[in-house]
């Protein structure tokens, strides 16, 4: 039997140190990208926000296949309230995005908190579908064609055509690195852990005094707001939205991200996030035809040969010696 990769805490000051770094990163990235990467940046952090939400109930021992129920509540929201309600800040409409994924997955979340395995998964892509459904024949949303969205401000400020596309990438950037920070201390939290241990043994967490029907049930939320945000700015990257938001192959990718990547580091979601992105893009020009099957092969071998994702090689590297007192 071979022995698991030691898992590192790292301390909250610590986590805020390397969000930062990465941010500046990311900032400094998009500056001297090219448009088309920077866009599609954009998008890839906005669904890897979703695929992190996944990852958070993976660590609990499920895994919603419907997390395109909440990915479209925040969109039409963010689209929504920026049409009819004249609210265009990015970061209110991420915000109201998360809110709006989070009321659509509350009454919800008791009941699937007491399923697990293939009920689980079942139940959530139910739910996903239903809201399809329900968006192809309201007219008043668009249809099945959805309808557009116009661009966002920032603070009251409408950034210039030349520099819109980087704003949007910034704030992106910003609150994706600020919520995936939020999520690798939450992570290595008592509930954090907690959520490990409903995974491996719910008896014994139940044993312990905790609630493993609470614990997955919040779990579910956190993944809710998490999945309502990434929707907002991933219509607010697009400039459309459309009931596919809700569809089940959309939300069949963010669970491939979130298998890819594993549920050890968050830095491999948004990066696994961004290689499916990059995949789809260039593969549509080249082999439109059989990119799918491609990136199936590579998912089997990941899993052949990093059962526990891609982050799992991030888990193993060696913590550096801290510097005496």
């Amino acid at each position: 039997m071979s022995e698991a990769p030691p898992v590192h805490s790292p301390s909250p000051r610590r986590t805020a140190l390397a969000t930062g770094a990465g941010l500046v990163l990311l900032l400094v990235a998009g500056a001297v990208a090219p448009r088309w990467l920077t866009s599609l940046a954009t998008l890839a952090l906005a669904n890897g926000l979703v695929s992190l939400g996944i990852v958070v109930m993976m660590r609990c021992g499920a895994v919603p296949f419907g997390q395109g129920l909440v990915f479209a509540a925040g969109g039409y929201a963010a689209a929504l309230l920026f049409n009819k309600a004249g609210i265009t800040d990015i970061v209110l409409l991420s915000a109201l995005g998360a809110l709006a994924g989070c009321a659509i997955a509350a009454p919800f979340a008791p009941l699937l908190a007491r399923y697990r395995g293939i009920f689980f998964a079942m139940l959530t892509l139910a739910l996903s579908m239903v809201l399809y459904g329900l968006l192809m024949k309201t007219e008043p949303l668009g249809g099945s064609d959805g309808f557009n969205v116009g661009r966002a401000t920032l603070l009251g400020w409408k950034p210039p055509d030349a520099a819109a596309h980087y704003v949007l990438w910034a704030v992106t950037a910003t609150i994706a690195c600020g919520l995936g920070g939020l999520m690798r201390i939450y992570f290595d939290s008592q509930r954090g852990l907690l959520s490990l241990g409903v995974r491996e043994n719910e008896l014994r967490v139940e044993y312990l005094g905790s609630s493993v029907t609470q614990i997955v049930a919040v779990n579910y939320l956190v993944a809710a707001a998490l999945g309502g945000a990434g929707g907002a700015l991933a219509v607010l990257a697009l400039g459309h939205i459309d009931p596919n938001f809700s569809y089940w192959t959309t939300s069949g990718e963010f669970v491939f991200v979130a298998i890819l990547a594993g549920h050890h580091s968050v830095v491999a979601v948004l990066a696994s996030s961004f290689l499916l992105e990059l995949v789809r893009s260039f593969s549509s020009a080249w082999f439109p035809n059989t990119w799918q099957l491609a990136l199936g092969l590579f998912l089997l071998l990941v899993i052949r040969f990093l059962p526990d994702g891609l982050g799992s090689l991030l888990a193993r590297l060696p913590v550096l010696p801290r510097r005496a007192a």
